[in-house]
């Protein structure tokens, strides 16, 4: 095989590759002795037909399909020879390429390629330096969550007779629609819980403003008139009277911070334990939050202190990614009841989205090939070990068996699976930084 490699930029590299005529006509010979073997031609026992009357009637398969098969193996033959990492590859349309015995089988292949990375300082005698957080958990926060608990688990009183409605009260409502004087069935809600003043809307009304200094068994009258463009034809452009009836009136009651209220709360003998308790879980959830601002820290640094060209096709993979999640959550958001865009809505928000997250998929990809280049310097490698570990962790996250988990991965097929990989060594590479590292103070 015969290679020559033209550098057409930081990343990109033009490959032609020459099959010399030899090794040409070697596989046509192996391909016409297959063939020979799997054909049935009459007068031929399998295997005995002449070449020539092979190549009569199959010479175009048979190129075809070579040019199939030689393509992919000398591809990979050059990549090795080249001794580059590609991203990408691009080689002419298959149609387009012409193979002949006693010829040399030519084609170029355009090949996008990792860069090589010049790593900067990480670790000792150079690691990073990180600004310190020195955040504790204060009894505010401890008060706060306590109240938070507290909140949980209050009942609700019924108030003193009489009692006119105030904000933070909690009103018992039945309300009924009316349109033309006629019930509407699907404008009905009997036993609604509504706290005044929380500003919530009930039955898509705004009923605060009439509740404040009613007492129970009162009634209110509440008129909503609906847009021409309301969905529901029924309304549309017409008002809707609704008669809202105060059931009740109650309070809420808060629980006393003492023993007893500790005992409610789960398997604590006292409030000092409940607290003590509650203290050290704000103060892991804390640690947390102050390792992940740590590790933000280092990636900004390593983000800064890194320069090299980025592969397109990497920043265009990601960039797709950020769009399809963005569509996926909003999709999630609406629910199964949510009214999709049109194609032509959903094409400007695809532009405005790939515009709006287009600095983000560059970091992300400059970050996951300095990311690489620290692992395989470091000798960081994904266990099995690590898979499990990782599956467990998404199992617990995403609410889902283990074997559910597994079986999503495998429906990906390898793509999810090196997908899977890479993410565990990206954080097993940053994790390894951020140790190295130095926090001041």
């Amino acid at each position: 095989m015969k290679l020559e490699v033209t550098e057409l930029g930081p990343v990109k590299r033009a490959f032609k590759i020459e099959v010399p005529s030899e090794e040409v006509n070697r596989h046509f010979s192996q391909a016409y002795a297959e063939l020979s073997r799997q054909v049935h031609i009459p007068g031929f026992r399998p295997g005995k037909a002449p070449r020539a009357l092979l190549e009569q009637r199959y010479a175009k398969a048979v190129e075809e399909d070579l040019v199939r098969r030689l393509i992919p193996d000398y591809y990979g033959k050059a990549v090795r020879e080249a001794g580059v990492v590609p991203v990408q590859v691009e080689v002419p349309p298959l149609e387009r390429l012409k193979i002949k015995k006693d010829s040399a089988f030519s084609f170029t292949a355009t090949v996008e390629i990792k860069p090589k990375i010049e790593l900067r300082d990480y670790r000792a005698p150079n690691p990073i330096s990180l600004k310190k957080d020195s955040r504790t958990v204060t009894e505010e926060q401890l008060a706060q969550t306590l109240e938070a608990l507290r909140e949980q688990q209050a009942q609700l009183d019924a108030a003193p007779e009489g009692k006119p409605l105030a904000e933070g009260d909690f009103a018992g409502l039945d309300i009924q629609g009316y349109l033309n004087g006629a019930a509407l069935e699907h404008a009905k809600q009997d036993g609604q819980v509504h706290r005044v003043g929380s500003k919530g809307l009930v039955l898509g009304l705004e009923v605060d403003p009439h509740l404040l200094g009613k007492k129970s068994g009162e009634t209110v009258e509440i008129v909503q008139p609906y847009p021409v463009t309301h969905p529901d034809a029924t309304l549309a452009g017409k008002s809707v009277g609704f008669r809202v009836t105060v059931k009740a009136v109650k309070h809420k009651r808060l629980p006393t911070l003492d023993d007893e209220f500790a005992k409610d709360c789960g398997p604590y003998n006292s409030l000092d334990e409940l607290k003590e308790k509650l203290r050290g879980e704000m103060d892991r959830a804390l640690q947390r939050d102050i390792e992940a601002g740590y590790k933000d820290q280092v990636i900004k640094r390593l983000q800064d202190t890194h320069h090299f060209d980025l592969p397109e096709s990497m920043v265009e993979r990601e960039l797709q990614a950020l769009v399809r999640q963005h569509f996926e959550a909003e999709r999630r958001r609406k629910g199964k009841g949510g009214q999709d865009t049109g194609p032509a809505d959903q094409a400007g928000e695809v532009t405005r989205l790939r515009a709006e997250h287009a600095e983000e998929a560059k970091r992300r990809v400059k970050l996951s090939l300095i990311l690489e280049a620290i692992a395989d310097k470091e000798g960081l490698t994904v266990t099995q070990e690590d898979l499990e570990t990782d599956i467990r962790r998404m199992a617990a996250e995403l609410r889902l068996n283990i074997e559910d988990v597994q079986r999503l991965i495998q429906a990906g097929g390898q793509d999810a699976l090196d997908d899977l990989r890479s993410r565990i060594l990206a954080e097993k590479a940053l994790e390894y930084v951020y140790r190295q590292a130095m926090i001041q103070g």
